[in-house]
């Protein structure tokens, strides 16, 4: 049981103003493991201002030493990776060979990147006459996901530090312990009072207070597009800064000629992956008519020998979903499912051998019309839609038929005939026969999949305002900047 009474609030561990609790999950048992405070508008609001105190002496801070200091937080993360990754496989549901790698080792990474940009990205530039500063935007109210706690914060407390913000951190309810022992690693650094600030509580209040208040200077939100609309309507009163990471029904398309059996196992990867709980990940598998019963059986072969289980067991491939909630929705989508594409793999039945937990079998559908819910709409849970098309054209307007445009993956005979292809597709990202994640290119979405960019050089620039000053001439610049 890990139980978190304080709130992190202007440099401390404070009592937060009310008495209601959260409980946290585990994903696998459905037993209550950890509780921590519902934080409410009166401690929101007390962040925030601290957050504002400290803004002034943060973002005239040298840049070395806010540099040094996201280093040293991803320092502090690896320090603690097999506590970490333990928090995150149960109250998630992510296998702990993965949590360990993506939980953990991918937060570590972005902001260890971060760290590196801020020192690469130049603060002032030369323009003409004029000299460009990149100046920090202000406060920053960080709104992060249940499905990757600190891979997510890190890429909005990163480069917020970095570029000289200050923040307040408002955890998903289903999973903030993570954020709890992050928020110790940063108590352990020394950070001027009020640099970090850390509220947990529900999104209803203590996400509208951050996105709504006029202390704070910029909002940044990973969620659901729903939560997007409503807390970029909650912003606008206050005309501040958004950057929106929301959802995703992204496209995975296998042309003729591809290897298949790399195709299908970067697809299965790409969609499975940490049980189905990611933004980004493929769910829409576009197949040449041609190939189908091939790539179908190839599919069902993967999926079926997944091992689903206690994340906890070095064994288990796929791990529950992370709430009763999200058990619910993935089972109503795989009801749905069956009545518009043939089940290939999985179905609507209960796990073999597991009575207790949040398990949904790995489910595909297949043969599936473009405009199917199961096609259309994000399920986030482990399903994978199969769609035939006949000729690239078809394919490659099935792809972008859809609201979102997040990610994206192309498989085809050769890399310049997939880069042809991706260029094409209306989406944030495209990974090119297998191409890797890189947590130093930019990540973000094209339309209800977001605003903004995260990560990398591009990640960091959105924390910035920028501000010109006119010089008389250009020779009057001097050694200010360097010349673009």
């Amino acid at each position: 049981m890990i139980e978190r009474p304080d709130l992190y609030i202007d440099g401390g561990w404070v009592t937060p103003s009310g008495s209601d609790l959260i409980t946290v999950d585990e994903a696998a048992t459905e037993e209550i493991i950890g509780t921590v405070p519902a934080g409410d508008a009166v401690d929101a609001e007390r962040a925030i201002l601290a957050a504002r105190r400290s803004f002034d002496g943060w973002s005239t801070t040298p840049i070395e030493e806010r540099a040094a200091v996201v280093q040293a937080i991803a320092a502090g993360l690896r320090e603690r990776e097999t506590e970490l990754a333990e928090i995150m496989a149960r109250e998630v549901g992510t296998p702990l060979a993965i949590s360990v790698r993506v939980q953990v080792g991918l937060a570590a990474s972005v902001f260890e990147t971060i760290a590196e940009a801020a020192l690469e990205l130049p603060a002032e530039e030369r323009v003409g006459n004029s000299l460009i500063i990149r100046a920090a935007a202000g406060v920053v109210g960080a709104i992060t996901p249940w499905n990757y706690p600190l891979y997510q914060l890190a890429a909005k407390v990163g480069p917020a530090l970095a570029a000289g913000c200050t923040v307040v951190v408002k955890p998903s309810s289903v999973a903030p312990l993570a954020t709890f022992t992050l928020a110790e690693i940063v108590d352990g650094l020394g950070l001027p009072d009020g640099v970090f600030n850390l509220v947990s509580g529900r999104g209803a209040l203590v996400g509208d207070v951050l996105s709504s208040h006029p202390q704070v200077d910029m909002v940044s939100l990973t969620g659901s597009t729903g939560a997007g609309v409503q807390v970029a309507k909650s912003a606008a009163g206050t005309i501040k800064k958004v950057a929106l990471e929301l959802g995703g029904k992204s496209a995975f398309l296998l042309t003729e000629g591809a290897d298949l059996d790399a195709a299908v196992g970067a697809a299965v990867r790409g969609c499975f992956v940490n049980n189905g709980q990611t933004c980004s990940a493929t769910t829409r598998l576009i197949v040449p008519g041609a190939l189908l019963a091939e790539v179908e059986e190839r599919v069902a072969a993967a999926v079926n020998a997944f091992t689903v289980g206690n994340p906890l067991d070095p064994s288990t491939d796929l791990g529950p979903v992370a709430s009763a909630g999200q058990f619910r929705t993935v089972k109503e989508y795989i009801e749905i499912g069956m009545s518009e594409g043939t089940l290939i793999a999985g179905g609507p039945g209960a796990v073999d051998g597991l009575d207790r937990g949040y398990f949904v079998k790995p489910t595909v559908f297949s043969r599936l019309d473009p405009g199917a819910r199961v096609v259309q709409e994000e399920i986030f849970g482990p399903v994978l839609a199969i769609v035939p098309y006949e000729g690239i054209e078809e394919g490659i307007a099935i792809a972008n038929d859809s609201e979102f445009g997040l990610s994206g993956a192309v498989w085809a005979a050769d890399i310049p005939e997939a880069v042809r292809i991706a260029k094409r597709l209306r989406t944030g990202q495209v990974a090119i026969n297998g191409g890797r994640f890189n947590a130093r290119a930019p990540f973000g979405g094209f339309k209800t999949s977001g605003v903004g960019r995260e990560l990398g050089h591009h990640g960091l620039a959105e924390y910035f305002e920028l501000m010109s000053l006119q010089f008389p001439s250009s020779d009057d610049l001097g050694s200010f900047g360097q010349t673009v």
